[in-house]
């Protein structure tokens, strides 16, 4: 049973049209209370909530609802969170949050590494994972626009196709690789990238220990572009494991 905003019930058309137009988040978690607690957090929270209870379902509802975002465990009871990351990355960009009891440093880094978004650690505080799926949500291509678009990120405004970047409307310099690390961050907003996913894409496997390069490069971009204004993007450090573009509340 579902209540509109006014507390009438809603029928099936309209219950529809509201799964057509909010926010789509997939959680795939066998372990009933969180489902129930995202249930009820999500729904409330103005998001459409759709759970899966393993792997093989999960990947069934991804390819069947299209969620705007997905939430997953590592351990499902059929197959690995990482599998389903892997899959999901063959041919889907869309955000991915693992939310798992997990806490080591090796799996934290092969789920990002596979292309996972974030990852959360339970227990967690349920505030906290709003803000961390917001974050994934924001700063998204237009996929309208073609392969190369106009990101905007805050008041910044990447042109990835001409290679250029306005901050308020005033031109930023940047050097080609600024400018590429830049690209890297706005094509996985709120994605936690790892040092070695940034160095071979940005240096190739064969620098892919040569962290130093990106604290470098990130603290170049750092200077350029953050600013004291609330509307500034900022590039977080995930200690230990890489960084991330985070976009300002709109």
């Amino acid at each position: 049973m579902q209540l509109s905003t006014n507390g009438c019930l809603l029928g099936d058309a309209e219950r529809w049209r509201m799964s057509e137009v909010a926010t789509k988040i997939l959680v795939i978690d066998d372990e009933v209370e969180i489902q129930r607690l995202l249930r009820s957090s999500l729904t409330l929270q103005g998001y459409h909530y759709v759970g899966a209870n393993d792997a093989e379902e999960g990947l069934k509802l991804c390819t069947v609802e299209r969620p705007d975002l997905v939430m997953l465990d590592v351990m499902l009871p059929d197959h690995s969170g990482i599998d389903i990351i892997k899959n999901l990355r063959e041919w889907s960009e869309v955000p991915i949050i693992v939310v798992s009891e997990l806490d080591d440093e090796k799996v934290v880094i092969e789920a990002l590494d596979f292309g996972a978004d974030d990852y959360v650690t339970k227990p967690f505080h349920l505030g906290v994972l709003l803000a961390r799926i917001r974050a994934n949500l924001r700063c998204r291509p237009d996929s309208n626009t073609g392969d190369e678009p106009v990101v905007r990120c805050g008041d910044v405004e990447v042109d990835l196709a001409r290679h250029s970047v306005d901050q308020n409307g005033s031109k930023i310099d940047l050097t080609p690789k600024e400018f590429d690390l830049l690209g890297l961050f706005v094509r996985h907003p709120g994605r936690v990238l790892t040092h070695k996913f940034i160095l071979d894409k940005l240096w190739g496997p064969a620098q892919s220990d040569n962290v130093e390069y990106v604290r470098i490069f990130v603290k170049q971009l750092r200077d350029k572009l953050e600013t004291d204004s609330a509307n500034s993007p900022r590039i977080v450090t995930e200690t230990g494991v890489g960084y991330r573009l985070e976009a300002p509340e709109e």
